[in-house]
């Protein structure tokens, strides 16, 4: 826990599929996708990738002049990217920005943040693809990104940091029995005494029951004789009164 960080420092799909970065197992199909993927960086990108920015969520409409624009503010441009589809060339909704300085980067990461561009707020991040270590992207499963409808929810980055995970192993081993070899002993045992008197008791309880069952006995043939002596009594003061 004292290396924990909510900004994830190295790529793993496993832990950006969990909320804390905890799961053991993939809960989705893109989890497994991108655990198996072996994804290498385009090597046709040029530039600096620690001056480059990554700018999402884009309008459709958006151009690169209109980026220029507004980033321009923030110090300056050395190249705009805007990716299209190669087939189309319609806009992906995603950019990525490389400024001449330090200073203007951080800046504008800083500022630019869920500025709305066209009616649209966007989402603007360090590049990660050439500076996060085994950075894999969406499309193959990876990246940060998702939506709650889809159940692919992405965690570790800016837009959706780690949580920090609650670390409660001594409550759940007491509870659970599962704690040191004595506490474990310790309960055996009482669970072994519990039993041994629960047996004493039923023992003691069967000899108790013929006892019971002799008083019972006795008690019903002192009635009986109780009740013969009457009847005799009776027929020797009728006899006498005839």
């Amino acid at each position: 826990m004292n290396d924990w960080a909510p900004i994830a420092k190295e790529y793993d799909p496993l832990k950006a599929g969990s909320i804390d970065g905890t799961d053991e197992e993939p809960h989705d199909r893109a989890i497994w996708r991108a655990m198996l993927a072996r994804y290498v960086p385009n090597k046709g990108v040029t530039g600096d990738p620690h001056l480059t920015l990554f700018v999402a969520r884009l309008n459709l409409q958006t151009t690169e002049e209109k980026l220029r624009e507004v980033f321009s503010r923030y110090g300056d441009i050395r190249k705009i990217r805007l990716v299209r589809d190669l087939v189309t060339g319609f806009s992906k909704g995603y950019a990525f920005i490389e400024y001449k300085e330090e200073r203007a980067l951080l800046k504008a990461h800083r500022d630019a943040n869920r500025l709305v561009i066209d009616q649209h707020e966007i989402f603007v991040d360090f590049e990660l693809e050439r500076t996060l270590k085994g950075w894999i992207p969406r499309r193959l499963g990876g990246g940060f990104g998702g939506k709650k409808e889809s159940g692919q929810l992405r965690f570790g980055g800016r837009d959706r940091p780690f949580r920090k995970p609650i670390n409660l192993p001594n409550m759940q081993n007491d509870f659970y029995g599962e704690g040191s070899a004595e506490k474990r002993n310790w309960s055996r045992e009482g669970t072994r005494d519990w039993r041994t008197r629960d047996r004493d008791h039923e023992r003691s309880r069967d000899k108790r029951w013929p006892e019971r069952e002799r008083s019972w006995a006795w008690g019903e043939s002192e009635r009986e004789r109780d009740s013969k002596e009457e009847r005799s009594r009776g027929r020797e003061r009728k006899d006498r009164d005839r």
